[in-house]
């Protein structure tokens, strides 16, 4: 997705860091923010590179309130596979919240792409009014 060989939905996107749609979001909004350059593990990564990727995080987090109309969210961040990370590439989970639904953190649903593209452009849309 950082190369472009894979299709992704963009909600952010800087020379260092890019942050993305979830293709199967526990809660709709859910996003990705990650750095460009590949770490496995947050404790991999030196602590300017930890710095600049959560700098971005309320920025998106923000746009994505706003977007939704979330009444909240949460943060999250895997490490290894005993952790649940997926895929071996530092990836903060940004995840709204509704007080309508609750807080189900096992419950996930598969976005369609026409929901997922709307979306990606409704956040993208908040970053750049900025």
């Amino acid at each position: 997705m950082i190369n472009k060989k894979q299709d992704a939905y963009v909600v952010y996107e800087d020379s260092t860091h890019i942050a993305i749609m979830d293709k199967y979001p526990v809660q709709e909004g859910h996003s990705l923010v990650m750095p460009k350059a590949h770490f496995e593990k947050i404790i991999d990564m030196p602590h300017e590179e930890v710095s600049a990727l959560f700098s971005k995080v309320p920025i998106i987090a923000k746009a994505i309130l706003d977007a939704t109309g979330a009444d909240g969210f949460n943060i999250g961040q895997n490490n290894g596979k005993s952790a649940n990370q997926i895929i071996p590439h530092v990836h903060v989970h940004i995840i709204p919240r509704y007080k309508k639904i609750g807080n189900t953190w096992a419950r996930r649903t598969i976005a369609s792409d026409e929901e997922l593209k709307n979306l990606a452009a409704k956040i993208n849309a908040k970053i750049n009014s900025r």
